[in-house]
């Protein structure tokens, strides 16, 4: 089989892997197209959540699914033995499959899923802690297990759809989702799979969670006004909004592809991954992790500095990400910066942790296929200390060849993906 044993050597043939399928869920939309309208637009999905009473909470605001209802998805039975991070996978999954035509025209034992989760089932593990601690161990649902454990959403599409590649699960926090894009498309380049359905997916705005990072001073307390509360770069940042959903990217083997004739949407160019090795919950200083991990895969592109039009930053809204983030950029791409153009969508969803780097993959992978960037909203007053051009409020046009991804996680974690337009020879 053929596979690929280094980055962009011209004498070792690399497997190309391809776009062929997109599903999102998001606080601002329940399918791709909706979510990029929204995008495009500056349509927030941020407001007070609704999900459970927050009384007692110093944060009100995150950014939930809206207008999402499983039960027309699945069953009453189906729906007592997932958790909501797997329905969300299932439903975002389905999209994706349906767009690349998965289901009659490929060979199931070379399919595989690789998802990206921070933390999985936490709704179902946070609801049997309450019913053990109240009603004892005879009371725990025998369910409790297979609804929480973090591999159980890619599990269960694999049940559904019958494919029977590799099947694994990505925890690195808040890079789960983008480390998952990246490892899939080396199971296909290394030729352990054709076709890999990967991405991120999260159910993490829960009253637990909430306080995890409310009490580490993580989360904005703007709570007066939700839709402003996520403000990557801007001067008034004040911590990130907690956010939710999925999203389904279908990776194919380029000759695979063509030989079932289906659209192809773009390249998974490249991939870095790398650690800071510095703090648990801090990046290092000047985000020298980071400027490997994006150098990583801009070379594993076989691109340059100069040939990304488009990065879609990590860009949480926390004081020490986003200028640290603006350093590792500036420091990297040198005078180059200056043309970039540099934009957090989680301005509009909130962070939803091991599902943020595939929600903005596909922000990516829209931005070049439409030549569109959409914006930074919330952006009102400039930070000395972020100087690059954020795409303030409203998307703007650009020829778009090439984006980075970028996402970073507590415990140093770093990952990046290069992605490009697609032009046939």
């Amino acid at each position: 089989r053929d596979f690929c044993l280094s980055r962009g050597l011209g004498d070792v043939y690399k497997r190309q892997v391809v776009i062929t399928g997109l599903g999102a869920l998001a606080p601002n939309g329940n399918t791709v197209p909706q979510y990029w309208d929204a995008l495009i637009n500056g349509k927030s999905g941020i407001g007070y959540i609704t999900a459970f009473d927050t009384e007692n909470l110093s944060v009100k605001i995150a950014g939930e699914l809206s207008d999402f209802e499983p039960e027309n998805h699945f069953d009453r039975k189906e729906l007592r033995k997932l958790d909501p991070f797997t329905i969300y996978h299932i439903v975002s999954s389905s999209e994706a499959i349906s767009q690349a035509k998965l289901v009659d025209n490929v060979d199931l034992d070379r399919v595989g899923v690789m998802i990206g989760s921070g933390v999985g089932g936490i709704q179902t593990l946070e609801d049997q802690c309450e019913v053990y601690n109240s009603r004892g161990q005879r009371r725990v649902s025998p369910f409790f297990v297979p609804r929480m454990i973090a591999n159980i959403a890619a599990g269960n599409l694999a049940i559904k759809y019958g494919f029977k590649g590799p099947n694994q699960t990505i925890i690195s926090a808040c890079a789960s989702g983008t480390d998952a894009i990246g490892l899939a498309a080396r199971a296909i380049q290394y030729g352990d799979a054709d076709v890999m359905v990967t991405g991120g997916t999260e159910a993490s705005v829960t009253g637990l969670t909430i306080s995890g990072f409310a009490n580490i001073k993580a989360l904005s307390t703007r709570n007066e006004d939700p839709e402003s509360a996520s403000r990557p770069f801007d001067l008034e940042r004040d911590g990130f909004v907690l956010g939710e959903g999925s999203a389904t990217i279908i990776l194919e083997e380029l000759s695979h592809a063509r030989k079932r004739g289906v659209e192809i949407l773009g390249e998974l160019a490249g991939y870095g991954s790398t650690d800071d090795a510095f703090h648990i919950t801090q990046p290092s200083e000047g985000g020298k992790g980071a400027i490997r991990a994006m150098k990583n895969a801009i070379q594993d592109a076989n691109l340059s500095t100069q040939d990304i039009d488009y990065i879609n930053a990590h860009g949480t809204s926390t004081p020490f990400n986003d200028k640290t983030e603006s350093a590792a950029i500036s420091s990297l791409f040198k005078e180059t910066a200056e043309k970039l153009k540099v934009s957090s969508t989680k301005s509009m969803v909130g962070h939803a942790l091991g599902a943020s780097g595939a929600l903005e993959a596909i922000a990516c992978i829209m931005a070049i296929q439409n030549d569109i960037v959409p914006p930074t909203i919330n952006y009102t007053t400039p930070d000395p200390e972020c100087t690059l051009d954020y795409v303030p409020n409203e998307s703007q046009q650009l020829t778009v060849n090439a984006a980075l991804s970028n996402s970073f996680g507590f415990g140093g974690h770093n990952g990046v993906i290069a992605i490009k337009k697609w032009v046939e020879d």
